[in-house]
């Protein structure tokens, strides 16, 4: 067990009265015991916040970019450590662990690179004639205190993606992890204070969810990023009244295979974007589309690399491609979803039986589409199969869900690549790679009731701060 985890308030480590404990999905054990803070503490930590804003918003690009250097440094010089707080928090396999630690160093470089240059423009006033003689110019600024609020998933990377562009605009952050994971955040603050960062800008603190309401009621708060579920993100939007939100939900994404695609191709990556770390992520492929003269083919070679390639069992092992479900609610509630889809109609190609605290990569067919394993996020190793007819059905299927995060359209057609672009209701579309792909530097969001907003590192920085306007009245 791992002795004395505290919560990070400017540069120093507390403890509270209370605690929370931390399972390793896997195996059961207990793997910390965390202090969990309350109404008094979270207040502290936003009004030193508050203060530190007054030093972060006057430090030079040069210096952030530093900083931002200086994290992801030690990132790498902590990767083993990380790794294996993702393995024993997260339940995450062995090489996705590394892969995880990697992106994150990655989205600290990318943010140090983008604190360089100043976004803003040139305005042209005397394009007309009422504005004769005057310079306009725009620039964008730092708004203060950041709630970043993370879920269980991506421990490291997620909470990279709040803190480093808060880190590149001059903000300040209090940064709420998820309960069931927050050793990583928690290491993450001993590299932020290591590389140098002012203490009071990222403040890590670990609440209930009621004391959390304080992060959308509080005037030193002026934006809330939350990572999480829809419900409790939506809800969060409705508090915030008049701060900015940027919120990044659910998805229930979809892959469409067209008769023209690489079925080999299209085949490896779905596999692995719908079944890596037990599809605990919002863009795991959760629905896959197939046209009918191609259906049955890709069917059996899909159930088949499935069967061969796509390994179960113990995170630790660096060909498990499944590791645990995060915990035993979860597992209940997929598999309830499962049997409900059973019990409608469906037909069961592979998996769907828990093995320990894992479940096999699942596939279904024949699903009602009414049906929550189809309708709802399953964040878990769980696709449907159907067929379709033509491409334009095709698209017509995409865009039955509430959710709109990111599309795969594997096809070899660049005007149905430019149709699906201009068809689906997503925030990404991606050609001949699946909806799990993201890449530190694009932008990342979805519509619907996927979200609110961009994250992606320059993306985030915009969010994160205001544009103002400079006019110079020059006669």
């Amino acid at each position: 067990m791992i002795n004395n985890p505290k919560l990070l308030l400017g540069s120093e480590w507390v403890s509270t009265d209370t605690t929370h404990d931390i399972v390793d999905p896997y195996t059961g054990e207990l793997v910390a015991q965390v202090p969990v803070g309350d109404k008094a503490l979270l207040k502290k930590a936003i009004d030193l916040a508050h203060a530190t804003f007054a030093l972060t918003r006057r430090q030079a690009p040069y210096e952030r970019a530093a900083l931002l250097h200086d994290v992801a440094a030690g990132i790498e010089k902590y990767r083993t450590d990380f790794v294996d707080l993702l393995i024993r928090e997260a339940g995450k396999p062995l090489t996705l662990a590394h892969g995880e630690v990697t992106r994150a160093a990655t989205t600290f470089q990318v943010a140090a690179e983008a604190a360089r240059h100043s976004a803003g423009e040139v305005l042209d006033l005397d394009a007309y004639a009422f504005g004769k003689n005057h310079l306009g110019l725009t620039r964008r600024f730092p708004i203060g205190v950041i709630a970043g609020i993370t879920p269980f998933n991506f421990p490291l990377n997620l909470v990279a993606h709040k803190v480093a562009p808060c880190l590149a605009t001059g903000n300040t952050m209090l940064l709420k992890p998820a309960a069931k994971t927050p050793l990583c955040s928690l290491l993450l603050g001993q590299v932020l204070l290591e590389a140098g960062m002012i203490p009071g800008q990222v403040n890590i603190i670990t609440c209930s969810n009621e004391d959390a309401a304080l992060l959308s009621s509080d005037p030193f708060i002026k934006m809330v990023s939350f990572t999480g579920s829809p419900q409790v993100g939506w809800n969060l939007k409705g508090l915030c009244e008049k701060k900015k939100v940027c919120l990044e939900l659910g998805g229930n994404a979809a892959v469409v295979v067209h008769d023209d695609a690489n079925i080999s191709s299209a085949v490896s990556a779905i596999a692995t974007g719908a079944f890596a770390y037990a599809g605990q992520s919002c863009i795991s492929v959760q629905r896959i589309f197939v046209q009918r003269s191609i259906y049955n083919s890709f069917k059996e070679n899909f159930i088949a690399h499935v069967r061969t390639k796509i390994k179960t069992g113990n995170p630790r092992d660096a060909a498990t491609v499944i590791g645990p479900m995060i915990n035993v609610a979860a597992s209940e509630r997929i598999l309830s979803w499962i049997n409900a889809a059973l019990q409608s109609g469906a037909t069961l190609l592979h998996g769907g039986k828990m093995e320990g605290s894992c479940l096999p990569a699942t596939i279904l067919e024949n699903v009602d589409h009414a049906q929550d394993i189809y309708a709802q996020e399953a964040f878990a190793p769980v696709v449907t199969l159907e067929p379709y007819d033509t491409f334009e059905q095709a698209l017509d299927l995409v865009n039955d869900s509430d959710f709109g995060l990111q599309v795969g359209i594997f096809t070899q057609d660049l005007s149905r690549s430019l149709q699906a672009f201009q068809t689906c209701d997503v925030g990404g579309v991606l050609i001949n790679n699946v909806p799990t792909f993201r890449v530190e530097n694009m932008p990342y969001g979805g519509i619907k009731d996927s979200g609110f907003g961009r994250e992606g590192v320059r993306y985030t920085m915009e969010e994160m701060t205001e544009l103002k306007s400079l006019i110079i009245n020059s006669p």
